[in-house]
């Protein structure tokens, strides 16, 4: 463990980097917010003090003043737009879309995020759940105080095992939900060990805001119980902070757990880089490959990577019928994505069987002889013999990469490659 957290754990020269840059941005932002009643803070994994070696996004929370701003919750975006620019005159600031609009700007090396909150003293006051953000952060800092590096291991095995990240397209763990489940469960390999029992729809619940977990699936929106695990935010009983996870990063964990559990390794920390290169060596031999190199939609995160999963998933459907054997696809914020798959075939036959209606629904029988030439009955339905357009896997994924489902949702598609 020890030798994991040297290379996870922020050196020293990082802290003072992150400090000094942080203080600065601080101290520079809340000079030009001085007749608004509004005052930056340090947010995050970083007022956690969890964050991770190599990670240069700062978050930062612009608070409001509640009593001169809670009846202007959709406007703070437009005050902390003037003070950003205001502070920053030289700075590329570029406005983010989200349940209310936020900043991102680089400054001293690092990537600072500035989000407009309302500066509440208790969770019934939000007037949106990014008001809460403060209250995380003092509740993590006063429950996981004693494990805050047992946080960062739990966050780096997830980060190798693509299980981090809440955003809709990855369907993982938030950090703020592994701060909670660090803090309740003790430890990192107590986590691990408790994931092992963890059954469909169990409840995490480390304020004890429920008697049961029962009576936790009953209080809690249902629309936020589509999880598989529920995990009631320590500082909002209405709240299931686990709502973005999905049934496969669950049952992933437990078996990723499982192993690591049976047989600890440096390995589990560390993630895979996935390149044509690597692939085509992994794959070498065990059928044709299929490398698609697009350039992403430009907008929020999440729903440019919302968007490049539907793009997979629907060249993964078409594909079928070449027989995939292995797919997936990896995607960095701010880089080209790379979609791939491995096919045992490489052509289909020049014609298809199609299916029709059962002769006995004669409407539709003649309905389906006009659309197709080369009908014959069989077992009871009428069928056709087909021509297969594009039986070449080749042509057939280049047709697919033509298609408007395809265009609508990536800028382009950079390089197509079948070996």
């Amino acid at each position: 463990m020890k030798s994991i957290l040297q290379k996870i754990k922020p050196s020293r020269d990082e802290e003072k980097q992150f400090v000094a840059a942080t203080a600065s941005f601080l101290k520079t932002l809340n000079a030009a917010l001085t007749t608004c009643r509004a005052k930056a803070i340090l947010g995050g994994s970083g007022a956690k003090g969890t964050w991770l070696s190599g990670n240069y996004d700062v978050d930062i929370f612009v608070a409001f003043d509640y009593v001169k701003y809670a009846d202007q919750s959709a406007e703070l975006s437009g005050f902390l737009e003037k003070g950003l620019k205001k502070a920053f005159p030289k700075a590329n600031i570029s406005r983010l879309h989200g349940s209310r609009d936020y900043f991102q700007l680089r400054y001293k090396g690092l990537m600072f995020e500035a989000v407009p909150i309302l500066k509440i003293s208790k969770v019934e006051q939000a007037r949106n759940i990014t008001d809460i953000s403060p209250l995380h952060s003092a509740w993590v800092n006063k429950h996981a105080a004693k494990v805050k590096d047992d946080i960062r291991l739990l966050k780096q095995f997830c980060k190798a095992n693509d299980l981090y990240g809440a955003e809709s397209y990855i369907g993982g763990f938030s950090g703020y939900v592994l701060e909670i489940i660090t803090a309740h469960y003790g430890s990192f390999e107590k986590v691990l060990k408790a994931a092992q029992k963890w059954k469909e729809k169990d409840v995490v619940d480390p304020s004890k805001f429920y008697p049961s977990g029962e009576m936790a699936l009953f209080h809690i929106n249902t629309s936020k119980l589509q999880s598989p695990l529920v995990v009631v935010d320590p500082v909002d009983k209405s709240r299931n902070a686990a709502a973005a996870l999905s049934m496969e990063k669950f049952l992933l964990l437990k078996q990723i757990a499982k192993k690591y559990l049976q047989k600890p390794a440096e390995r589990f920390f560390v993630k895979e880089k996935i390149t044509v290169d690597s692939l085509r060596q992994k794959y070498k031999g065990k059928g044709t490959l299929v490398f698609v190199t697009v350039a992403p939609a430009e907008g929020k995160e999440d729903a440019v990577g919302a968007k490049l999963l539907k793009v997979f998933e629907f060249m993964k459907g078409k594909l079928q019928g070449f027989v995939l054997l292995q797919d997936g696809w990896v995607w960095d914020k701010g880089q080209e994505a790379l979609f791939y798959f491995v096919a045992k075939k490489k052509e289909l036959p020049a014609e298809e069987v199609r299916l029709g209606p059962p002769l006995k629904l004669k409407e539709f029988v003649a309905d389906f002889k006009k659309k197709n030439k080369n009908t014959f009955e069989e077992k009871g339905r009428v069928m056709a013999k087909v021509k297969v357009e594009n039986p070449q896997l080749k042509d057939f994924v280049n047709v697919l990469l033509k298609e408007e489902y395809v265009k609508e949702r990536v800028n382009k598609v950079k390089k197509l490659e079948i070996a």
